[in-house]
């Protein structure tokens, strides 16, 4: 038998993915070895599986038809490897998540709720860091996973990267830096920056962009929801750095526009922070990988760590 279950992944990505170059990132694949591996399954089957020339690909009636058959086959697999799991290790612990991220609620939600139909007994709680330290409270057993951009240097921890993703300046769209294909360090020294209520230290915005320029800008206010801090840009009332799926609502809509940080954009990324000591648990490796497939899925512009 020549179908194997890696075809049926990569047809499945294939069709989320809409893309080759996105499908290869997403499967941790060159595309070369993507193209290879596709192109060895269209000559066995002797039919091609996608039309090459579409934008985004859209599959042949073969393809569908292989599709039709990963979507009933790879969650089966799934569940089977995750009742394995349970059985080998167990399938109960605590699992209590705090969140570094402002912006993360959105796709975490429906991460979790996928991941208690395939462990219901695991206890889930979810928090954010706002009143307390996090990664102390970690070290300390208090909590056990933190979603943070903040990895440090402790051999007590252990960060694995989740995913990366672009910041970019929210700006009216009536705005001068609104039709800039970039913007520079200096051109926010006149400007209020609206930002979560962190410290500076804390954001992309001011370590990575305007602090090495020695630039400030003229004004700083805060706020703790992205919706707000959105609607504060819209209406004018300042700029704001956000992660590039916090503002595809709204540039899909025409309500902003979005410049990059300087001529190759900042990036950053996101990690799932734990103890080294529970490094290896089933149901925290389970939760990771499922957070990672969600945001792949939901998120718009992301791209594997």
């Amino acid at each position: 038998m020549y179908l194997e279950l890696k075809h049926l992944r990569t047809l499945s990505e294939l069709h989320e993915a809409g893309s080759l170059s996105r499908t290869a990132e997403r499967l941790h694949l060159t595309q070369s070895a993507l193209s290879h591996q596709v192109k060895a399954l269209e000559e066995h089957l002797g039919q091609a599986l996608f039309e090459r020339k579409s934008r985004p690909l859209r599959l042949t009636p073969a393809g569908a038809r292989l599709l039709e058959l990963a979507q009933r086959v790879l969650p089966e697999v799934a569940r089977a490897e995750t009742d394995l799991l349970h059985m080998a290790q167990g399938a109960a612990g605590r699992l209590h998540i705090v969140l570094e991220c402002h912006s993360c609620f959105d796709w975490l939600l429906p991460a979790m709720d996928s991941y208690r139909g395939d462990w219901p007994e695991v206890e889930l709680d979810l928090s954010t860091s706002m009143s307390f330290d996090a990664l102390p409270a970690l070290s300390a057993g208090k909590v056990d996973l933190v979603i943070t951009s903040d990895p440090i240097e402790d051999p007590d921890l252990g960060f694995q990267p989740l995913f990366r993703f672009e910041i970019l300046l929210a700006v009216p769209r009536s705005h001068p830096l609104a039709a800039r294909g970039h913007v520079e360090p200096q051109d926010l020294s006149n400007e209020t920056l609206i930002t979560y209520p962190v410290a500076p230290s804390r954001l992309d915005v001011f370590r990575r962009f305007l602090d090495p320029a020695g630039v400030a800008p003229a004004c700083v206010r805060t706020s703790e929801l992205s919706i707000m801090i959105v609607e504060l840009v819209k209406s004018g009332r300042g700029l704001a750095v956000l992660p590039s799926w916090v503002l595809a609502p709204a540039l899909e809509q025409r309500q902003i526009a979005a410049p990059p940080l300087g001529r190759t954009g900042v990036w950053s990324k996101l990690y799932a922070a734990t103890r080294t000591s529970d490094q290896g648990l089933a149901y925290l490796d389970a939760f990771m990988e499922t957070v990672r497939r969600t945001a792949l899925r939901t998120l718009a512009i992301i791209e594997p760590a």
